[in-house]
């Protein structure tokens, strides 16, 4: 790493610490040209495929926003769509893999976000799955009663 004040091409490695639950490190580094001393965060990059090939980095704030779309004028707080975001980040992170694509982040979100809200739910799994008709908002809907149903047996 170089020194950011004497541009000297290396570094020594003081310190580190993990931040932000593990997913950046931060590095205490001292300079052996000028003694200074720096600190360095790395982060992982996770890059998101896009159905055009088209590689972006992973952007929790997008996720946030079409969740949020999804929930307007639904009874649901910004701190729930943010913890959403974070649990939907977490998931794809712990797959392990450093590209994933953008159809895995969105089944990623269907499964927390019905859980948030039924509504919000089906208004982001109609765009996201492109929902063509009424049927296939009446087969997702059955599909929700029947889980429901479930879940209240067990």
């Amino acid at each position: 790493m170089r020194c950011p004040y004497c541009r000297h091409p290396d570094s020594r490695v003081v310190d580190s610490r993990e931040a932000d639950d593990g997913q950046l490190i931060r590095r205490r580094r001292s300079c052996p040209e000028c003694g200074k001393r720096f600190t360095t965060v790395e982060e992982a990059v996770l890059a998101v495929v896009k159905r055009s090939g088209v590689t972006e980095p992973f952007s929790r704030a997008k996720i946030v926003a079409g969740v949020r779309k999804a929930c307007q004028a639904r009874p649901v707080e910004e701190d729930a769509i943010a913890l959403l975001a974070q649990r939907v980040e977490e998931t794809i992170r712990a797959r392990g893999a450093a590209e994933v694509p953008s159809q895995d982040v969105g089944l990623a979100i269907l499964g927390p976000l019905r859980d948030l809200d039924e509504v919000a739910y089906l208004r982001f799994a109609s765009v996201y799955r492109s929902f063509d008709s009424l049927g296939d908002f009446e087969r997702e809907i059955e599909s929700l009663r029947a889980a429901k149903q479930t879940a209240e047996r067990g």
